[in-house]
């Protein structure tokens, strides 16, 4: 895996191969994304749920200047 560094100074970029540590980091860290969009779809589905149950949609909170 590649990493790209720039030098501001004399805007030359060249590209590196990455450490064993900077892969494993950013795969923690796009692992870490993937459990936060998880999340975030799960949260949704309740709250799309809890909107249904009292007979409201999303387009409805959104009428009423709360969506």
């Amino acid at each position: 895996m590649k990493k790209q560094i720039h030098n501001i100074e004399t805007n030359e970029i060249i590209l590196v191969d990455m450490t064993v540590d900077e892969i494993e980091a950013n795969e923690s860290f796009g692992d870490q994304i993937k459990q936060e969009q998880d999340f975030a779809a799960a949260a949704k589905a309740k709250a799309e749920a809890k909107l249904a149950a009292l007979g409201l949609t999303s387009d409805d909170l959104k009428a009423l200047g709360l969506g």
